[in-house]
């Protein structure tokens, strides 16, 4: 029984390490892995399931940019919003090498990764899925880190 325990406890470290490979999680320190780059607390860099490397929201779902946005305004409102929902950033946040946050057109703030809003995709069921990419006859991409 003793080492059926042992054997349990093994394989469940292997799977968190092994899960641990395929991110790359920044915490309230905001630094990722070897870049030295700071990143909002809760975002990630992060192995999607097609095997790119994207940035993912606090929850590891896939974040996304929008081919029809400028460098800090956001064209993506309303309907768009509601299948698209921005990576909204604290009122108090503060812009970071280069995250910068823009103010969207209802008011609320919102993350941007070298100067292009972010979102999420409403059809992405599971952490690591990426079926946003190439959305929109190409309009949507997955932001890369």
């Amino acid at each position: 029984m003793r080492h059926r325990q042992m054997l349990g406890g093994a394989l469940a470290a292997l799977i968190v390490c092994a899960f641990a490979f395929d991110q790359v999680s920044v915490g309230a320190q905001g630094q990722g892995r070897g870049a030295n780059a700071p990143m909002p607390a809760g975002v990630h860099a992060m192995k999607a399931a097609n095997g790119a490397m994207v940035l993912a929201d606090g929850t590891m779902m896939t974040l996304y940019t929008f081919a029809k946005d400028t460098p800090g305004v956001s064209n993506c409102n309303d309907n768009c919003a509601k299948n698209w929902p921005p990576l909204l950033a604290a009122p108090d946040a503060k812009p970071m090498g280069d995250w910068t946050i823009i103010t969207r057109a209802d008011g609320t703030k919102q993350w941007a990764y070298k100067g292009m809003p972010l979102y999420k995709w409403m059809k992405d069921a599971k952490p690591g899925d990426a079926t946003g990419d190439g959305m929109g006859q190409g309009a949507w991409k997955t932001a890369a880190p």
